[in-house]
């Protein structure tokens, strides 16, 4: 049998449509070694200059390591975005293919031909390889974005929004369900925009309410709630249901309403949704920040500390401004490189310091906790995570004694916080 190697880059929506390649290709053994595949599929990002790097030098190792005969497959956001310049720059690659044509991927390999299309590829009922996890799977719940944030270029190579039917989605979540996994991240460039493509304003809070109706999963979180289009509402909808987490991740990007104009994201209601959140009980806010965007100043900079040390996200992550082209904000003169670390280094250690309280606040608390294997920091623990919090990017609680039974949920007891690490042990 003929051996596949595949890469899956940047965000966990990437991730969702690296699984619909898994699940057109099941004709293939999966092989960790790189030099041992037949065909090795790189599925690349190009949100940020950093990400593009990073796709390009796994492109690079690719062809430096393949074993003679081997295709070797680009796909994905970066291969959408600059197709001419790669084919011209890299013609090794065998195939380049974009974001349109996932589920075409086995009829690209048998005729050593890619498609580059202006479309995206909205996913609908193909069956998926999960990867990573026997209780956890993201579903994309949408395509595309209707904002026009100044920094961003994904609308250039993602489209407008395109959202999935309700009964698509149910349909997804019965599949998955029947395959034992349990718990749900939904996940969108705007999730909050959910079917508004469609002239409904209320979309995801009705999808909430037909996924507890289902009730086919045990708990479930959202992604990726962009402020302009949430409301209370919707806010209380997540914390009246049985199944969904009170979950909150909105990216904010900025507190300073004035950068928060120049980057094209209204600043209307911000601060009412953010209390609102907090004050929801048992509630996990989560954000991200842009630090060192053209129009901020020093006292625009400093709102957002003084923001950021007062409100106490439970988790934040922060971004250095990255160049891009083709959109407004890569017009403007960039603030210097110097003034940008300086600025990113206060912002971590402010982080750094709340997410320490956070963590020991934990201690000699009981918590229902996912968990499913052994944490990769040792396979002497096993891994655990907060029911609330989402795979990966969360945090672990480190599990060194109790009755483990196999990936599913527990209660579990914190007993030790040290050096950025929890650990805890199962009751039941």
């Amino acid at each position: 049998m003929k051996k596949l190697h595949v890469i899956s880059l940047g965000c966990s929506k990437n991730l969702v449509d690296s699984e619909v390649m898994l699940g057109k290709l099941q004709d293939y053994t999966l092989t960790h070694n790189l030099n041992e595949a037949d065909v090795i599929i790189i599925n690349t990002c190009g949100f940020i200059e950093a990400a593009k790097k990073e796709s390009l030098s796994h492109i690079f190792e690719a062809l430096n390591n393949r074993k003679k005969g081997a295709l070797l497959v680009a796909s994905g956001c970066l291969v959408a975005r600059y197709a001419k310049e790669i084919k011209e720059m890299i013609p090794e690659i065998d195939i380049l293919t974009g974001v349109s044509d996932y589920n075409k991927i086995d009829s690209m390999i048998a005729n050593k031909k890619g498609l580059i299309r202006d479309s995206v590829y909205l996913q609908e009922n193909e069956k998926r390889i999960i990867s990573g996890s026997k209780i956890h799977a993201y579903i994309k719940i949408s395509e595309g974005c209707n904002q026009t944030c100044s920094f961003c270029a994904i609308p250039s190579f993602k489209g407008k929004l395109q959202s999935k039917s309700i009964d698509s989605i149910l349909k997804e979540i019965d599949d998955l369900a029947k395959q034992g996994f349990q718990d749900i991240s939904f996940i969108a460039q705007d999730t909050s925009s959910f079917l508004r493509d469609k002239g409904v304003n209320d979309g995801l809070l009705k999808l909430i309410n037909a996924i507890d109706a289902q009730g086919a999963i045990s708990s479930a979180r959202i992604l990726y709630l962009y402020p302009s289009s949430t409301d209370l509402d919707l806010l209380d909808g997540i914390a009246n249901s049985n199944i969904f987490q009170n979950y909150y991740d909105m990216p904010i990007q900025h507190i300073s309403s004035k950068v928060l104009k120049h980057m094209q994201r209204s600043s209307k209601d911000l601060i009412k949704l953010l209390e609102h959140m907090r004050k929801i009980p048992n509630s996990f806010v989560r954000s991200s920040v842009i630090v060192g965007y053209p129009t901020e100043e020093d006292k625009d900079f400093e709102q957002l500390c003084d923001f950021l040390e007062s409100f106490k996200f439970d988790r934040i992550n922060v971004f250095e401004y990255s160049k891009e082209e083709g959109t407004k904000a890569g017009e403007m003169q960039e603030i210097p490189k110097k003034i940008r670390t300086q600025r990113i280094n206060k912002i971590k250690k402010i982080v750094s310091k709340i997410e320490k309280e956070k963590f020991t606040n934990m201690l000699n608390n009981n918590i229902e906790c996912i968990i499913e294997n052994q944490s990769s920091i040792s396979p002497h623990f096993y891994s655990a995570r907060d029911k609330r919090w989402g795979k990966e990017i969360d945090g672990e609680i480190l599990i060194n004694d109790g009755d483990y039974k196999g990936a599913g949920y527990y209660n579990v007891r914190v007993t030790h916080y040290k050096d950025n690490i929890l650990v805890g042990n199962i009751i039941n």
